[in-house]
């Protein structure tokens, strides 16, 4: 058993993993936990007593495979909960992040097997990114940032790259959800902004609007 402190460190570490495959550091994770270093440096020599993850002083910090596991297991829980509360609970998906948070730390595996079981086994959550299997394997969706889309390509909206409330309140304000299709009519070149239609609808969005969303493309 892991404590809920231990468990955002992993999950955060694993999130960091993406970014720093050659080790997380110790103020990158000490910016995202929004926390000291020096409180970062006290957590990582736990983890690492518990065989959590492999930290080597100013080289970063990985999960080890048993802190992996224990990461994916949480991820998993969380999209889970995320789904159980837009689908059943009518949660719009700009309200969901916070509850799954403290929902994720639940212990029982029974309870998170019937709960995947009752959802019919979903395979994303509600803004599009992939749960984890009972055996802690993602499904890989092919996806790219609208921003890398070209004049005159589409793509079908899958996830979102900011989960925050602010953007998804801002798709919902203009009408963009996932499963929608999407093209590219021009791009700005002064400000890299795109000129989009969705659902026969013409758009204009900013460069941090297209990098915070990802899309299928369509062949």
């Amino acid at each position: 058993m892991f404590s809920l402190s231990e468990e955002n460190y992993l999950k955060t570490i694993f999130h960091l993993e993406k970014i720093y495959p050659a080790g997380v550091s110790t103020n990158a994770l000490a910016g995202e936990m929004e926390t000291k270093a020096s409180s970062v440096t006290d957590m990582l020599k736990k983890l690492s007593e518990k065989k959590l993850v492999k930290y080597r002083k100013y080289q970063g910090v990985q999960l080890s495979d048993k802190g992996h596991k224990a990461a994916v297991e949480v991820i998993r829980k969380h999209r889970l909960w995320e789904v159980f509360l837009v689908e059943k609970l009518n949660f719009s998906w700009d309200e969901v992040h916070d509850i799954a948070e403290q929902l994720e730390h639940i212990k029982s595996e029974k309870l998170t097997q019937e709960l995947d079981k009752f959802l019919e086994f979903p395979k994303r959550d509600p803004h599009g990114d992939p749960i984890p299997d009972a055996e802690g394997n993602f499904r890989i969706a092919n996806k790219v940032l609208l921003a890398d889309l070209e004049e005159g390509e589409s793509g079908i909206c899958v996830g979102v790259k900011d989960s925050s409330t602010e953007f998804l309140q801002y798709l919902d304000k203009n009408n963009i959800a996932l499963g929608k299709s999407v093209t590219v009519v021009h791009r700005e070149a002064y400000d890299e902004s795109l000129f989009i239609k969705i659902n026969d609808e013409d758009l204009h969005v900013s460069k941090s609007i297209s990098n915070n969303l990802f899309v299928k493309p369509v062949e």
